[in-house]
């Protein structure tokens, strides 16, 4: 009997789907899972978990594959800017309820950590730190498919189909648009940020509402489109639009993102108000030169 309960538990958990893979669906804050790029060599593996400061031993640790990279991103990317290998690593550690996202990158050129962060709580992530690195310098694509799979396990939640692929495609978005002159890779996360925002306080109902929604949000965030972009933008927003996206989530999880639109506008608004304190000043000094000039003459 002794011999025989074990074996009918493990055939019960097994049948149940409460496996290993399932034990993490009871997450608790601080819980840590690493995603390595399928392909990195030994020492490129061992060297991101020293890095990461994790202990293989104990950690869960998931591969990603180049396949799974053109799985999301082939629609969006041609095949040599997606490339032939999965090299990109990640670590997410979930947090405490209500403490939204944060990341941080080392080696990643064409994703920044704003975009990770964007792009997470359009899939449905939330309240997670994470970290994106490489053993040299590569564009982080392989990252957030990582991501993704790290949190559904962790957590034991499915991410749509869906919502993965609108992910990626924001990712691409954003970076495309940060590659335009007078644009930056900064500017177009803010106004990325700006729009999620906008859709959470104004619900539109149709495209032209969403069209109104970006060009609003660009001019909320000094960014110029051209027609184009702002037509790529609005095929973006309103396909998530039909998703069943949580956006007052969504924006609870960007947080850290609004935060710096806040503090970009009141610099505005102090710099424009210094800039007429100045003109103030100067035309004062004017006046009193032009004055004394007169009675000399």
């Amino acid at each position: 009997m002794k011999k025989i309960l074990p074996l009918a538990l493990a055939a019960v958990l097994a049948a149940s789907g409460f496996g290993p893979e399932k034990a993490l669906a009871d997450a608790v804050p601080g819980d840590v899972v690493v995603t390595l790029g399928a392909d990195l060599t030994p020492a490129q593996r061992t060297s991101i978990l020293n890095e990461m400061s994790v202990d293989p031993q104990t950690t869960k640790i998931i591969d990603v594959t180049n396949n799974e990279e053109h799985q999301y991103l082939d629609k969006y990317l041609s095949p040599s800017q997606i490339g032939t290998r999965a090299i990109s690593s990640s670590k997410i550690t979930l947090g405490q309820p209500g403490s939204g996202l944060t990341a941080s990158t080392n080696n990643i050129t064409y994703v920044t950590k704003d975009m990770y962060i964007n792009a997470l709580a359009t899939a449905g992530v939330k309240d997670a730190n994470v970290y994106v690195t490489a053993p040299f310098p590569v564009s982080g694509t392989a990252a957030l498919t990582g991501l993704i799979k790290a949190y559904e396990t962790s957590t034991g939640k499915v991410i749509p189909e869906a919502n993965k692929q609108v992910a990626n495609e924001e990712v691409v978005t954003t970076a495309q648009l940060g590659s335009q002159p007078g644009i930056g890779k900064d500017k177009a996360t803010q106004l990325v940020t700006a729009i999620k925002d906008n859709i959470a306080k104004n619900a539109p109902k149709s495209r032209a509402d969403i069209e109104k929604i970006v060009r609003d949000s660009a001019q909320q965030v000094n960014v110029n489109l051209s027609d184009a972009d702002v037509q790529k933008l609005v095929d973006l927003f309103d396909k998530m639009r039909s998703l069943n996206i949580n956006w007052n989530q969504v924006g609870s999880q960007m947080q850290q993102l609004k935060d710096q639109i806040g503090r970009m506008a009141n610099s505005s608004q102090a710099k424009g108000f210094m800039a007429q304190v100045l003109s103030a000043i100067g035309n004062f000094f004017n006046a009193i030169f032009n004055a004394l000039t007169s009675l000399f003459k």
